[in-house]
């Protein structure tokens, strides 16, 4: 499987692609060949693997959640710190491969589109690295809601712009983000943060965040000496889940996906876009999304900025078809409840996009025995959604 996804037109099966104005195509086509030969030199690859090491703080530990585990009565819960990665979250993995690629094609400038703001401080520490300028564009409402964010790029030297269209999130913010690059394409590299958009983008941000899985896989190897039962992790896009599910695909273990159900699959507030989706087009790729009758995008809907995205990666549109990764959807409240558990328990404050995958497998773990074991992507810490957290914990959630 690994080998031949996608293939040569960026195809998962009847998924992915390259749906991108004639405007764009030499960019893409620009972007394919600069990449295939990057990752076949032993330059590139070795200046990739020093910083992820020596900058970004890799490898991250694998921690063993014992009060959890103890609490719940079942299976064993392990932990993947992405948390722990410099900037705090996966997005940093992906955000130097692209950087290290595009001063490497000779452009000078990173544009990028960001939800939580995780994926935008990664791209703007990459460029305050590398010495690039740095253009971000963020949703109104996510700027509310990630007010902190929007300081930390801004002092990386970044600059933040406004996405005021359409419900002003993230979906927004990549609209206007692609509407830049086309302009732009001669000295600008497009620094995508997720497993979505047109080919090469979903298997370039897949093979950069790999290193997720392929560290898990050898750490719990050491710990237990076997493989996971099961591995969980939050779908948005979907970066950290491929990166995390990826190097287990041809593995006898069950694989779970996590959508954002918001205030309830049976209500229109979610962003649940493979368990309520359809297929079509967002942002260059054949895939999931959320639409009505018209083909018009509906407005997802989640307390976590980072998840609030009408669309989902092909490669996971494809893994839902082949029945070969199972989603599944959590409520905000169940995934308010499972950050507060980690917290006091842990001592681990996650991000509230990862609190949506520990609620699925706090579920999980309880149904197994004692014997089996539960891997969890952790694939961001929550400091950047304190004024969220505070709100909802001292003023109770708004069902």
């Amino acid at each position: 499987m690994q080998e031949t996804i996608p293939d040569s037109r960026g195809r998962f099966g009847e998924f992915g692609g390259k749906y991108v104005p004639e405007t764009l195509m030499s960019a893409i086509e620009e972007l394919e060949a600069g990449l295939a030969k990057a990752m076949v030199d032993p330059a590139f690859i070795g200046e990739l693997k020093a910083d992820l090491a020596e900058y970004a703080g890799r490898e991250t530990p694998l921690t063993f959640a014992k009060n959890i585990s103890a609490k719940l009565g079942g299976a064993n819960i392990y932990l993947k710190r992405e948390d722990l990665v410099h900037t705090g979250a996966h997005k940093l993995n992906n955000a130097i491969g692209q950087g290290l690629l595009a001063k490497r094609m000779g452009k000078n400038k990173l544009v990028a589109e960001t939800g939580a703001g995780q994926h935008g401080v990664a791209t703007a520490t990459v460029a305050s690295r590398l010495g690039m300028e740095c253009k971000v564009f963020m949703g109104v409402e996510d700027m509310k809601r990630q007010e902190l964010n929007v300081f930390r790029m801004e002092l990386l030297g970044a600059e933040v712009v406004p996405a005021e269209t359409g419900s002003r999130t993230l979906k927004d913010a990549t609209n206007e983000a692609i509407r830049y690059w086309v302009s732009h394409a001669d000295d600008t590299f497009y620094l995508i943060g997720s497993v979505v958009g047109p080919h090469p983008y979903p298997k370039m941000v897949r093979n950069f965040q790999r290193v997720i899985g392929d560290e898990a896989k050898q750490q719990i190897g050491e710990k237990t000496g076997r493989l996971p039962d099961t591995i969980v992790a939050c779908v948005g896009g979907g970066s950290n889940a491929i990166g995390m599910f990826y190097p287990f695909l041809e593995d006898e273990v069950e694989l779970v996906g996590v959508e954002a159900a918001g205030r309830g699959l049976d209500t229109a507030e979610h962003a649940a876009t493979i368990s309520k989706g359809s297929k079509g087009i967002i942002h260059g790729s054949l895939t999931y999304l959320l639409q009505d009758e018209a083909g018009q995008i509906m407005e997802p809907y989640s307390i976590s900025a980072g998840l609030d995205y009408p669309g989902v990666g092909p490669e996971h549109a494809y893994l839902a078809a082949q029945k070969r990764v199972r989603y599944e959807a959590v409520t905000d409240k169940e995934a308010l409840e499972a950050l507060a558990l980690l917290a006091k328990e842990e001592g681990i404050i996650p991000a509230i996009e990862s609190a949506h995958a520990l609620a699925k497998a706090f579920q999980m773990a309880k149904t197994m025995t004692p014997n089996q074991s539960v891997l969890v992507c952790l694939s961001g810490r929550g400091d950047k959604d304190m004024h969220t957290l505070q709100r909802v914990y001292k003023e109770g959630y708004d069902e």
